[in-house]
C-alpha cells in the first residue's frame, strides 16, 4: 500500500479511503465485516464514514456496524485512521441537524457511542452551513479536540471561498482548521479544478475524492449495457448523453490494457492535490480490484489524451479571462 500524508498534517493515511456508504443498505454486517478485514490486509487505513448512513434517520447503522466490527478488538480500531462526518439530520427537532455548537457537540457524542471509540481521526463537516458563523463553529471543534474526542477537523461539499474562510477564521483563534476537503471530483466532474482544488493547494487541505468513478459511469459502463447487465434509469440517461466521451474512453482504455474503473481510480491519483480517492465496495472482489490503481502509471501521452476527452478546467481567473 501507498501513504500521503493527509494534506499539510503528519497523519499519514492510505492513497485508497475506505468507503463504507453501503454497509447496512447493500453489503450485510457479515459481509461488511469481511470487506474491512480485507481493507486492513491490504493495508488501507483510511476509512470514511458518516453518522446519516445506513437508510435509517438518526440511527447511525452504518457507524453502528463499524463500531461493533471494533468491539472485536484485535487491535481494528488502533490499526485505522477513522473519518466520520457531521451537519445530516439525525432527528425530528429543530438542533437535530446543520453546523450549530449544539448540534455539533451532541452528535459528535452520539457517533462516539455508535463508533464505540472514544476519538475520531478526522471530523468533517458534511456540508456547508451559512446560517452557521466560523467563530461558532470553530468553537465547538477546538472544544472537541481539547476534550480528545477529535484529533483533525475536516469539511465535504465545501467552495474554495469556504475554505478560505473557513482557515482564516481558524488562523485568528490559532487552530490548525480544515485539514482536508471531500468533494465531487471525477474524469466526468472536474468544476473543482477553478477554485476549490487551487485553494486547497495554497492552505495545505488534502483533497478526497468522492464518486470518483462517477456512479459507475467511467467504470466500463458502455460494455456493462450492451452485455445485457441491467442499468438504473439514470444511469441510461447519462450513458446516453455522454455516449461520445465514453466511447472514446473505453477505446483508450482498451489500447492501455487496463479496466476503465482503474485507469479512472488511476488518473485521479495523478493529480497533485489529491490525497486519496473514496472507494465504496460492495463485495471483496471489488475492494481487491481497486487495488491495481494504485500500480498504473500514466504518461503524459496518456494524460493529454485523457483530457481531449474530458477537458478540464484552468484555475480561475486565468481559467475564463485573460
Amino acid at each position: 500500500m501507498q501513504y500521503a500524508n493527509l494534506g499539510r498534517t503528519g497523519l499519514k493515511v492510505s492513497r485508497l479511503c475506505l468507503g463504507t456508504m453501503n454497509f447496512g443498505p447493500q453489503t450485510s454486517e457479515e459481509d461488511s465485516y469481511a470487506v474491512m478485514d480485507r481493507a486492513l490486509e491490504h493495508g488501507i487505513n483510511f476509512w470514511d464514514t458518516a453518522n446519516v448512513y445506513g437508510g435509517k434517520k438518526g440511527e447511525g447503522v452504518t457507524e453502528q456496524i463499524i463500531g461493533r466490527y471494533f468491539a472485536q478488538g484485535g487491535g481494528r480500531r488502533e490499526k485505522v485512521v477513522l473519518a466520520t462526518k457531521v451537519y445530516g439530520d439525525m432527528g425530528d427537532w429543530p438542533n437535530s441537524s446543520r453546523l450549530s455548537a449544539l448540534h455539533i457537540r451532541h452528535a459528535c457524542d452520539a457517533s462516539l457511542k455508535r463508533l464505540q471509540t472514544d476519538y475520531i481521526d478526522l471530523y468533517q463537516m458534511h456540508h456547508v452551513w451559512r446560517d452557521a458563523p466560523w467563530e461558532e463553529v470553530w468553537q465547538a471543534m477546538e472544544l472537541l479536540v481539547q476534550q480528545g474526542k477529535v484529533l483533525y477537523v475536516g469539511s465535504s461539499n465545501f467552495a474554495g471561498w469556504h475554505i478560505v474562510k473557513a482557515n482564516e477564521a481558524a488562523k485568528r483563534r490559532n487552530s490548525l482548521g480544515l485539514v482536508s476537503e471531500q468533494s465531487l471530483y471525477n474524469l466526468n466532474a472536474r468544476t473543482v479544478e477553478r477554485d476549490l482544488l487551487p485553494a486547497c493547494e495554497d492552505y495545505g487541505v488534502g483533497v478526497i475524492p468522492w464518486s470518483p468513478l462517477a456512479g459507475g459511469l467511467l467504470g466500463g459502463v458502455l460494455k456493462g449495457v450492451e452485455g445485457g447487465r441491467r442499468a438504473s434509469e439514470n444511469v441510461q440517461k447519462q450513458v446516453e448523453s455522454n455516449r461520445p466521451k465514453l466511447e472514446k474512453w473505453e477505446a483508450l482504455c482498451e489500447e492501455l490494457g487496463e479496466r476503465p474503473a482503474d485507469a479512472a481510480l488511476a488518473w485521479l491519483l495523478h493529480q497533485k492535490a489529491v490525497t486519496a480517492p473514496i472507494i465504496g465496495p460492495r463485495t471483496l472482489a471489488q475492494l481487491d480490484e481497486s487495488l491495481r490503481a494504485l500500480e498504473i502509471k500514466l504518461d503524459e501521452g496518456a494524460l493529454k489524451r485523457i483530457d481531449e476527452i474530458f477537458p478540464g478546467f484552468r484555475p480561475s481567473p486565468e481559467g475564463y479571462a485573460w
